[in-house]
C-alpha cells in the first residue's frame, strides 16, 4: 500500500495521515470510476466505506479525515456498553454520523439564517439530511460516539448531536473554516465554536451595553435624518449592529495589548464610527453639515472621506485609533491601511503585530467586484507586507448600487469567497442579531490574535434608504423595500427582546433614546470610552516635517573620506561567502567607483546615497518593487547571494550597528496594492526614505488610481504629506509601446500646488543628490523620478566621487562643452536619455553653434535657473525643446505654456521656440526596430537642426 498510510502494529489496521486527504480523495476518484485502475489494497479499503447512498464526492475528504481523527482519537477506548447501539468506528452507522458531523462543519452555513430580510429561500442542502449519510428517523435516539466534537461528552444520541450541530452552525452564525488548510486552526475554530454548544452567553452588564451601542448608532442617523432631511451621509441604517461589533474588537484587543487600532473604510457609516466610535464631536460633524467649516487651504474633502484620530481607554490601558481618508474608490483604502500599520510596527518593534491592529471595512459589491482586494490578500504573509493579519467585516448590504441580482454582481455563492485564497476563515452573521454579531467580533480579534493572519466578519445586512439619502431605492428594487418599509430597527428588535426577558424595562429603553439625543443636542461627545486628555507620547510628532516650503537648493555634501568608508563597508562579506561571477565582478568594479578610483556608474552613487541616509542622517530606508533587490536591469544587488547555500546578504543593512533600518523588498506582481502599501507607509513615518520602483515605468499603469485619489491629492484634500518616492524606468529604447514611457505627461498634469516634485536626471551624482535632497529636506513631498535603463551603464552617463561629496542636486544642468557662448545660435533643451543621443552626434559633426541644456527637474519648473542659462547666449536664432516621446505626450504640452512666457516677451532671446519629438501616436512607442531607429535619426537630426542625410554622414 502506498507509503502515505501505516499498519497498526497492535490490530494490523491502516491508519490514514490526516495530512494526504487529498491524494486519498483523488484515488477515490479513480476508484469510482475503474475499481480496477487503483491496488487491490486500497479497492478493498475504499468498498468498506461505501455508504448505501454511494456518498457524493465532495464528502469523500471529510469521510477521510474524520476517520484519521477518530482512530486517533479512540484508539485503545473500549467499546460503550450499556447504551442502544455501538460508538464503534467500524459500524457504518457511526461512520454516517461522523460524515454528518463533517457536513455540518463545512457545509452547515448554508442552512444558517443569515439574511435579516429572509427574501432569498436557501436551497435544500442535500449532506445535511439523514438518508444522505445511511442514517434515519430511527436512529435519533441511538448513543454513538462524538468523536473529536468539543462537546464535553464522548458519546451522544443522534438526536443531541444533531441539535448541538444546528445550534453551532446553523443558527444566526454560518461559518466557513473547513478551506483553511492548517489542522491546527481548524482545530482551534472548532473548538471555540462547539465548546458552549451554540450558547452565546453574554451577563446583562455585556448586554446592556450592546443595547447602548444600537442607541447611539440608530440615534445618530435619526437625528441627521431630522436635522439635515435629503443629505447625503451614507447613513448605517439597517447595520447598526457594525458599530458595537467594532467596538468590541478595540476594546478586546486592547485587552490583549495592542496600543493602535487603524481602520479603514468607505463611506457607508463612516460618520457614525467618527462620531460614535473614535470620538469626534456631533458638534463639529453638525457645523460640517452646515457648511461652516471651510478648508484652511488646499480643495479639502467630503466629510464622508475624511480621517480621524483619537485615544480611547481599554482593558488594557490607553489605545491611538486612527481612521484612514479614502476617497470613492472604496477597496483602495485596504493596501495603505496595510502600509500604515506595518510602518507603525516598525516603529514600535511590533514583531508579531500585537501592538497594531489593522481594521478594514468592506462593502460586498466591493469586496467581490475591485481586484485590489484580491491583491492585498495575496500581499497578506509575505515577507514585506505582513502586518499579522487584519480583521475585515464587510457590510454586507446584498445590493450594489442599484445591482442586488447575484448574478450580476459576482460569480461567487458569497461576496466573500475571494478571502478563501489565503485560506481565511469567514464568519457569515445576521446583523439583526447583535449578540450573535459580537459572539463574531470576539472570535474574530481572538483568531488574529492566535494565528496572526486575516479573518472577515460577513456582516449581513441591508440599506433602509438606499445608496444615499437622495436615492429612491424602490425604484430598482421594489421587493427588497417593500420588506424593509414594514422591518423594525436592529435595535427595536434587540431591545423588545432585553424587554421581554426582563433584563430592562420599556422605560429603560426610551430613557437610552432620550439621553443619547440630548447629548447630540449639547453637542457632547457620545463615544463611550474616549480620552479627553490623551497621552500625547502616542503620537508621531510630524510638526518638523509641515509647512516647509519645497526649496530646490539643499546641500546634500558628505565627506568624500566617509564616502570612501561607505563603499569599503559594502564590499565587504562575511567568511566564505561565495558569489556568482558576474555579481563578485559588480562588487569589485563598484569598491574602485565608491572609493575614487573610477567613475561612478548609476548603481555605485545610488547605493552610497542609501549608505549616507541609514548611517550618517539615521534615515529608514525602504525599497520595494518587482525585482528591486537586484534592480530590473540589473543594476542595483543590494541583495548578494552565497552560491554555496542560498543566504542573502544584504551590505547596507550592516554600515554601522547604530545605523537606521535598511530594508528591500522584492514585491509581488502587483502595482496597485503594493504602491498603496508604500503610501499609506510614507505617510506614517517622516524621517525615512520610501521607494517604489516599477519593474518598467510603464506598469504604473497599474496604479492610477493611487497616484490620482492618494499621491497627487492627499495634501491638498486631506492636508496629509507624503514623502514617497517612485522610480520609474522611462526610455525609448526599441522595446515597443509597453516598456518605453512612464507616462510622463500624465504626472505633469496632476502637477499644481506644489504636490510633488518629477524630476528627470541624467547622472549618477543627480540620482545621488535627488535622494539624499528628499531625505534630509525637511519638506515631505512625493518624487517622481523618470529614472533610466541605458544610460544605467552608458558610458558618458558617469559621475566623480568629488560630485557626489561636494554637489547638490541642479534642476538645470548646462552645457558642458561648448565655450563660446557667442557662436551658439541653437539652444536645444531636453532632458533623459535623449541628451547623450544628442551630445553624440553634435560632437559627431562638431555643431558649435548648438548648445544643449538638460531641464532635470520639470516640476516644480525652476524658471529662474532656465531664463539664466538662455541668457548666457546673446545671438540665439532658435530654442527648441526636444523629447524622446510623441508630440503628444511626454514634457511638451506641459512645457509649452511656460516656454512661450519666458521666450516670447524676450524677442532678442531666440525667434523660434518649437517642440521637436516623435510624431503624435495613440501608443506610446512604435513596436518596430525598423521605425524606431528612423524616428530616433529623424528626432536626433530635428534636435540639432539638420537633416537626416547629414547625421548619416
Amino acid at each position: 500500500m502506498n507509503s502515505i498510510t501505516k499498519k497498526s502494529a497492535d490490530t494490523g489496521q491502516t491508519e490514514l495521515a490526516a495530512d494526504n486527504a487529498h491524494y486519498i480523495e483523488s484515488l477515490y476518484e479513480q476508484f469510482l470510476s475503474d475499481p480496477d485502475s487503483v491496488d487491490a489494497d486500497w479497492q478493498d479499503y475504499f468498498k468498506q466505506y461505501q455508504s448505501p447512498n454511494d456518498a457524493k464526492h465532495n464528502a469523500i475528504q471529510d469521510q477521510f479525515l474524520l476517520l484519521a481523527r477518530n482512530q486517533t482519537a479512540n484508539k485503545g477506548k473500549p467499546v460503550a456498553t450499556g447504551t442502544v447501539g455501538s460508538s464503534n468506528a467500524a459500524d457504518p452507522k457511526q461512520m454516517g454520523v461522523q460524515q454528518l458531523i463533517s457536513a455540518y462543519r463545512r457545509r452547515g452555513h448554508r442552512r444558517a439564517k443569515l439574511d435579516p430580510l429572509e427574501l432569498h429561500p436557501r436551497a435544500a442542502v442535500e449532506d445535511l439530511t439523514l438518508a444522505y449519510h445511511g442514517l434515519s428517523d430511527a436512529d435519533l435516539d441511538t448513543v454513538y460516539s462524538t468523536g473529536d466534537l468539543s462537546i464535553g461528552k464522548s458519546e451522544a444520541p443522534l438526536r443531541e448531536i444533531i441539535e448541538i450541530m444546528e445550534r453551532v452552525y446553523c443558527r444566526h452564525i454560518g461559518i466557513e473554516y473547513m478551506h483553511v488548510t492548517t489542522s491546527t486552526e481548524k482545530r482551534w475554530m472548532e473548538k471555540y465554536l462547539e465548546t458552549n454548544h451554540g450558547h452565546i452567553i453574554f451577563d446583562k452588564e455585556k448586554r446592556l451595553s450592546i443595547l447602548e451601542r444600537l442607541t447611539a448608532a440608530e440615534g445618530l442617523e435619526k437625528y441627521l435624518a431630522r436635522k439635515y432631511t435629503g443629505v447625503k451621509r451614507f447613513g448605517l441604517e439597517g447595520g447598526e449592529s457594525f458599530i458595537p461589533a467594532i467596538n468590541e474588537i478595540i476594546q478586546r484587543a486592547g485587552g490583549y495589548g495592542t496600543k493602535e487600532v487603524v481602520i479603514g473604510m468607505a463611506h457607508r457609516g463612516r460618520l457614525n464610527l467618527l462620531v460614535n466610535v473614535l470620538g469626534k464631536n456631533p458638534a463639529d460633524l453638525f457645523d460640517e453639515f452646515d457648511g461652516k467649516v471651510q478648508p484652511e487651504k488646499g480643495s479639502g474633502d467630503v466629510k464622508y472621506h475624511n480621517g480621524y484620530s483619537s485615544n480611547v481607554m481599554t482593558p488594557g490601558g490607553e489605545a491611538h485609533l486612527a481612521l484612514g481618508f479614502n476617497p470613492s474608490h472604496l477597496e483602495i483604502v485596504s493596501p495603505v491601511i496595510q502600509g500604515s500599520v506595518r510602518a507603525r510596527q516598525v516603529r514600535r518593534d511590533d514583531t508579531t503585530g500585537n501592538l497594531v491592529l489593522p481594521i478594514v471595512i468592506h462593502g460586498d459589491a466591493a469586496f467581490a467586484g475591485q481586484g485590489v482586494v484580491q491583491e492585498t490578500f495575496q500581499m497578506s504573509q509575505t515577507r514585506a507586507y505582513t502586518t499579522g493579519g487584519t480583521v475585515r467585516i464587510v457590510i454586507n448590504n446584498q445590493v450594489g448600487f442599484t445591482t442586488s441580482r447575484q448574478e450580476d454582481a459576482r460569480s461567487t455563492e458569497y461576496c466573500t469567497d475571494v478571502a478563501k485564497m489565503v485560506h481565511a476563515p469567514i464568519l457569515h452573521v445576521n446583523g439583526d442579531d447583535p449578540e450573535s454579531v459580537i459572539f463574531a467580533a470576539q472570535l474574530a480579534l481572538d483568531y488574529r490574535h492566535e494565528f496572526g493572519k486575516d479573518i472577515i466578519i460577513d456582516l449581513f445586512c441591508y440599506r433602509r434608504n438606499g445608496h444615499n439619502e437622495a436615492d429612491e431605492p424602490s425604484a430598482t428594487q421594489p421587493l427588497m423595500y417593500a420588506v424593509i418599509k414594514k422591518l423594525p430597527t436592529t435595535r427595536t428588535l434587540y431591545a423588545q427582546k432585553l424587554i421581554a426577558e426582563g433584563v430592562i424595562t420599556a422605560a429603560d429603553e426610551a430613557r437610552y433614546e432620550d439621553e443619547y439625543r440630548e447629548s447630540l443636542d449639547r453637542g457632547e461627545y457620545v463615544a463611550n470610552s474616549l480620552v479627553l486628555e490623551p497621552n500625547t507620547e502616542m503620537f508621531v510628532d510630524w510638526t518638523p516635517y509641515l509647512g516647509h516650503d519645497l526649496v530646490d537648493e539643499w546641500d546634500t555634501s558628505v565627506d568624500i573620506e566617509k564616502l570612501k568608508a561607505y563603499g569599503r563597508r559594502m564590499a565587504e562579506m562575511p567568511e566564505g561567502y561565495k558569489l556568482q561571477r558576474q555579481v563578485q565582478k559588480v562588487v569589485e568594479q563598484r569598491l574602485a567607483m565608491q572609493t575614487g578610483e573610477e567613475p561612478l556608474n548609476w548603481g555605485a552613487a545610488e547605493t552610497l546615497a542609501y549608505a549616507t541616509l541609514v548611517d550618517h542622517d539615521e534615515v529608514l530606508v525602504r525599497i520595494t518593487g518587482e525585482d528591486v533587490g537586484r534592480g530590473t536591469f540589473s543594476h542595483r544587488h543590494s541583495e548578494l547571494f552565497n552560491m554555496d547555500d542560498g543566504s542573502m546578504y544584504v551590505p547596507l543593512a550592516h554600515m554601522s550597528e547604530t545605523q537606521a533600518r535598511f530594508a528591500t523588498y522584492n514585491s509581488l506582481l502587483s502595482e496597485e496594492a503594493v504602491l498603496a502599501f508604500e503610501y499609506g507607509y510614507a505617510t506614517t513615518v517622516p524621517n525615512a526614505l520610501v521607494i517604489w520602483e516599477a519593474q518598467f515605468g510603464d506598469f504604473v499603469n497599474g496604479a492610477q488610481v493611487v497616484i490620482d485619489q492618494f499621491i497627487a491629492s492627499g495634501e491638498t484634500k486631506w492636508q496629509r504629506v507624503c514623502g514617497l518616492t517612485m522610480l520609474l524606468p522611462h526610455g525609448f529604447e526599441g522595446q515597443g509601446p509597453e516598456h518605453s514611457s512612464a507616462r510622463l505627461e500624465r504626472f505633469l498634469q496632476l502637477c499644481a500646488e506644489e504636490n510633488m516634485q518629477v524630476i528627470t536626471p541624467t547622472t549618477p551624482a543627480q540620482i545621488y543628490h535627488a535622494l539624499r535632497r528628499q531625505a534630509v529636506r525637511p519638506s515631505r513631498k512625493p518624487m517622481i523620478v523618470m529614472s533610466p535603463k541605458s544610460l544605467l551603464r552608458h558610458k558618458l552617463a558617469t559621475s566623480q566621487l568629488e560630485e557626489l561629496a561636494n554637489g547638490k542636486f541642479e534642476t538645470v544642468l548646462p552645457e558642458i562643452d561648448q565655450q563660446n557662448a557667442d557662436k551658439v545660435t541653437r539652444l536645444v533643451l531636453c532632458g533623459g536619455k535623449v541628451y547623450y543621443d544628442l551630445l553624440e552626434q553634435r560632437r559627431a559633426l562638431g555643431l558649435d553653434h548648438v548648445a544643449i541644456v538638460r531641464i532635470e527637474q520639470l516640476y516644480p519648473l525652476p524658471e529662474k535657473r532656465l531664463i539664466a542659462e538662455i541668457e548666457k547666449y546673446s545671438n540665439l536664432a532658435e530654442i527648441v525643446w526636444t523629447q524622446e516621446e510623441p508630440l503628444n505626450q511626454g514634457a511638451w504640452y506641459y512645457l509649452a505654456p511656460h516656454m512661450y512666457r519666458i521666450v516670447v516677451p524676450h524677442p532678442t532671446r531666440a525667434k523660434v521656440m518649437e517642440p521637436v519629438a516623435r510624431p503624435a501616436s495613440a501608443a506610446p512607442a512604435t513596436g518596430s526596430a525598423k521605425i524606431h531607429l528612423q524616428q530616433q535619426q529623424a528626432l536626433i537630426a530635428g534636435g540639432l537642426g539638420i537633416s537626416v542625410d547629414e547625421l548619416a554622414k
